[in-house]
């Protein structure tokens, strides 16, 4: 090896680490949309956004999770199932208003603030699923559908 040559373990070492891997991979991200759909059923506040799901959230919940898990860096499983996310697309069909994206937030943010230790990363999801949620909105309507 020359001196100008990296050993392959100091470069992998010294790579960022994708939010998939700071989740803990597959599990974590499971982890973290499980709780997710569990507070949407146990917290009265979610309500309005938990009736514009299917009785069973288990389509939902693996939606979500091939979703993420793309999203955060690993598996790219959402696109390989079912193409680019086309988010504010698919939800299209739902009245998606201040009152719903509240309340899918309050869920989001209890399920990352249960899993996510470091304030800095937590912080930075919850900001960016702010900002997906808040174009999800399609409509001024604060009443659940």
């Amino acid at each position: 090896m020359q001196d100008t040559e990296m050993p392959e373990k100091t470069i992998a070492q010294s790579a960022p680490r994708t939010p998939y891997e700071l989740l803990g991979g597959e599990a974590g991200v499971h982890q973290l949309v499980q709780r997710f759909y569990a507070l949407m059923d146990e917290l009265p506040e979610a309500y309005g956004v938990r009736r514009m799901h299917p009785e069973s959230l288990n389509g939902s919940a693996q939606s979500l999770f091939d979703f993420l898990s793309g999203w955060f860096g690993g598996p790219d499983l959402y696109v390989q199932k079912k193409g680019h996310p086309r988010l504010r697309m698919r939800h299209s069909p739902y009245v998606v208003g201040a009152t719903q994206r509240d309340e899918w937030m309050l869920c989001m943010t209890q399920a990352l603030t249960e899993q996510v230790a470091d304030v800095t990363f937590r912080n930075h999801l919850i900001k960016t699923f702010s900002q997906i949620a808040d174009h999800m909105v399609n409509s001024h309507s604060h009443a659940a559908p």
